[in-house]
């Protein structure tokens, strides 16, 4: 009953005009950034995070939570209509929703995609209300050493964000490490890494800036480069009498949703796991339960429902480790978590004791946000369509002007503009190299907090190192973390030289 009478206080807050209006207009940019083919959900909070200086700290997590969960709905609109996926999220969607489309039911695969999108984030919101609370509680336990154990274990789940290459993700990781320690020391206050003493530095470098640099600037070039021929869109329109034929066919669905939501809810919280591997694994267990396997990859519906109802329920499920924890679930939210720092709030478990108007606030508008996104969905599928005709030079010339802005505004230093260059050239060179750029932004947000609770325990302990290991709860961690990391180890090495080498003909 506390819960719900917290809840309930949060709607006061998140239906007041301003957060409502808020939630309407990121649900609906949201849209648009996930159905545009390169953008997706970690693009669009980048660039529009510093706009959100403008809005209380409450209305801005909300609008940046709204734009994730509507990227989330419309990525698979460019996934049904062109083949192309808005984000990785939605790859596994383009599976069978571009051959449905090809049939003629383009609608009915768009409509398939927004219910079970409304069904995964409704059962995944209402798995983030009960479980929120248990876990801030659970999260009061730990102290400094305990922060840095599960840090370490955020890391070394890293590891699957770069797919089989271990030693890519390894290197990316100790480049985003040390970019993070550039500034000024966090306990001394001596300068680190200022690269000949240059001002701009003193202050670090902004998650903000390497954001936009390596996911914007970065992918711009990526575009420009593989894109040789306009893809074709396939012509959707949504009748009421499509509406009902694609509510009747969900309705046969509900084994197939309820597992995709479950799932991707639970896969999302796994720190740094996210909606990609939650929606290619709920794609995989549809596949392989179904009595037609076979039809998949042919236009099968359940196909375009198992993986929309994983990453929806996913996206929200990254949001609870980086409330109660500190700890983001996904590239986005590593970006929020860094939102909500710029903004003076301290994610973890205080947080829902200090700033509980904040937290219910921001859950009760996953709710809101959640029951928009379909209804918006729904009725701007033709604009959307309209909108994927928009020129790539058209649409490149505002993302590049987007991010200049955007990097430029919060400091008003061309430092940064410059930063934002650079890393976006570095960013566009990783990418053809095949290099993760995932753990580089995850591991400059999280290196200040795991450096910060190694040496607050190193000097609470008189430099005792097995500290970590004798406090039950820390020693769990990096137990668990040692064993994430021999895992993929163990693969790669178990790897044997034949099976790189193509057969003799």
């Amino acid at each position: 009953m506390d819960v719900f009478s917290l809840l309930m206080d949060g709607f006061a807050t998140s239906l007041s005009p301003l957060n409502l209006m808020i939630v309407l207009l990121g649900v609906t940019a949201g849209l648009f950034i996930g159905a545009m083919p390169g953008l997706g959900s970690v693009n669009g909070v980048a660039i529009v995070l510093p706009l959100t200086f403008i809005v209380p700290p409450s209305s801005a997590i909300i609008l940046l939570c709204a734009i994730y969960y509507g990227a989330m709905y419309g990525g698979a609109v460019s996934s049904i209509l062109l083949g192309i996926p808005g984000a990785s999220t939605a790859v596994a969607t383009t599976f069978d929703g571009r051959p449905m489309a090809q049939q003629g039911k383009a609608g009915l695969a768009l409509i398939a995609a927004a219910v079970a999108s409304f069904i995964g984030g409704t059962i995944s919101v209402v798995l983030f209300t009960v479980f929120a609370a248990p876990l801030a509680d659970l999260a009061l336990k730990f102290g400094p050493a305990e922060e840095f154990a599960l840090v370490l274990l955020a890391f070394t789940t890293f590891v699957g964000l770069g797919g089989d290459d271990v030693l890519k993700t390894i290197v990316m990781i100790c480049l985003g490490l040390v970019l993070s320690t550039v500034g000024l020391d966090l306990i001394s206050g001596q300068p680190r890494l200022i690269f000949g003493d240059l001002p701009g530095f003193y202050s670090g470098i902004s998650f903000l800036v390497l954001a936009i640099g390596v996911y914007g600037i970065g992918e711009v070039l990526h575009t420009i480069e593989t894109s040789k021929t306009a893809p074709q869109v396939t012509p959707a329109r949504i009748t009421f009498k499509e509406l009902g034929a694609g509510f009747r066919a969900m309705n046969r669905l509900w084994r197939t949703m309820s597992v995709g939501s479950f799932l991707g809810f639970f896969v999302g919280m796994l720190p740094a796991a996210g909606a990609t591997p939650a929606s290619l694994m709920a794609y995989g267990i549809a596949r392989s339960t179904s009595k037609k396997p076979d039809s998949f990859g042919k236009g099968n519906i359940e196909g375009v429902a198992a993986p929309e109802t994983a990453n929806n329920a996913a996206s929200t499920g990254s949001l609870l480790p980086m409330l109660t924890l500190g700890i983001p679930g996904s590239p986005t939210t590593a970006l929020l978590l860094g939102g909500m720092v710029m903004w003076g709030l301290v994610p973890g478990p205080m947080l829902f004791i200090e700033q509980p108007d904040f937290v219910w606030g921001l859950i009760s508008s996953l709710y809101t946000a959640n029951f928009a996104a379909v209804l918006i969905n729904l009725a701007l599928i033709p604009l959307f369509v309209w909108a994927l005709r928009m020129p790539f030079t058209v649409l490149c010339a505002i993302v590049l002007v987007l991010c200049i802005v955007g990097g430029f505004a919060p400091s008003q230093k061309m430092h940064d503009v410059w930063l934002i260059a650079g890393f976006g050239i570095a960013g566009y060179l990783l990418r053809k190299a095949d290099y993760p750029l995932a753990p580089l932004v995850l591991a400059l947000v999280l290196g200040p907090l795991m450096e910060k609770s190694f040496r607050q325990t190193l000097i609470a302990e008189q430099g005792n190192v097995l500290a970590f290991v004798e406090r039950p709860l820390s020693g769990t961690f990096i137990a668990l973390a040692v064993l994430f990391f021999l895992l993929p180890l163990a693969k790669y090495l178990r790897k044997s030289p034949k099976d790189g080498v193509a057969p003799a003909q």
